[in-house]
């Protein structure tokens, strides 16, 4: 009687547990999942930025109290190259998932956020899914596959091997600068009657293929200056992309496409207007195609 007594016990305990599981795992994952699984991001890839800046930061430990907590981890998560990763709201942050729900459907801030990590580590596509356990999950498609990273990255090498390595930095900027413009076209077809047969809006259009719109200049120079170790981010209006840099104690704007003019003959031009300028230089030459948000970008801020 004792054992079939014990035996009914189990199974209506289980029977409970069971028809309760979602409660359960619902408490767990508010009141005491705190691990380094699901609140501490530990990994870096090898692109992985370091450069200080004003509008997000790198953060660890995903334990978000408010809005500007939610960009800064969505931020880490893709500086980090972590393709996919989970975080939970807290119980005390009421309003975590309805602002987790207005940051993933703001394309700007999320192109914004895009636009301060290494080009190796920007999305193409990102989702958010969230759940009633107060689970947020974030995942990415990265714009540069496996293949393209390791062709680009040898093309760079190569590049590089040609400048003299005891040129000061400027110089080796320069050099880049100009490498990139002789050796790469400006997109019409796909600019003017979209008509993609290049991969113009990333490097690999413009390193590999010699065509580019804004997008593939920008990334070009954004990885030769991570290669050189400046400091840079892109820097981007609402329909225009360019290269933002830190150097002798000052940022400075840097525009390829607009350094690379379209001429009537077809004949290569070189021109300098936009190169390493001050905001308020890029303010007298061009007010609308360059026309910025500055409490975004607040390094190059006048």
């Amino acid at each position: 009687m004792k054992a079939i007594y014990k035996l009914g016990v189990m199974l209506t305990l289980f029977s409970i547990l069971y028809l309760t599981r979602e409660d359960i795992i619902k408490w767990l994952s508010i009141y005491v999942i705190k691990n380094d699984e699901v609140f501490i991001l530990s990994s870096k890839n090898d692109y992985t930025k370091n450069t200080s800046i004003q509008y997000v930061r790198q953060v660890n430990q995903f334990i978000p109290k408010n809005m500007s907590d939610l960009k800064n981890i969505y931020y880490s998560i893709l500086n980090s190259g972590e393709k996919s990763y989970s975080f939970y709201c807290p119980k005390e942050y009421t309003s975590c998932i309805d602002d987790v729900k207005t940051l993933a459907n703001d394309q700007v801030v999320l192109s914004n956020l895009n636009n301060f990590v290494h080009p190796f580590n920007s999305f193409k596509n990102i989702e958010t899914e969230y759940d009633s356990f107060r689970k947020v999950t974030i995942t990415y498609y990265p714009v540069y596959k496996e293949s393209d990273i390791a062709t680009l990255s040898k093309k760079i090498e190569e590049i590089a091997k040609e400048v003299d390595e005891h040129l000061p930095t400027l110089d080796k900027i320069k050099c880049f600068h100009d490498y990139i413009i002789k050796n790469t076209k400006y997109d019409s077809n796909r600019s003017d009657s979209s008509l993609v047969t290049y991969q113009s809006d990333t490097a690999y259009g413009a390193l590999m293929e010699g065509y580019a719109l804004c997008g593939g200049y920008t990334d070009s120079m954004a990885l030769f200056l991570d290669y050189l170790g400046v400091p840079n981010y892109k820097i981007a209006s609402e329909n225009h992309v360019w290269n933002a840099l830190y150097i002798d104690d000052t940022w400075y704007h840097l525009d390829l496409t607009w350094d690379d003019p379209i001429t009537t003959d077809g004949s290569d031009i070189i021109e300098y207007n936009f190169y390493l300028i001050t905001t308020n230089e890029l303010k007298e030459l061009d007010s609308e195609q360059h026309s910025f948000n500055e409490e975004v970008y607040q390094e190059l801020k006048q």
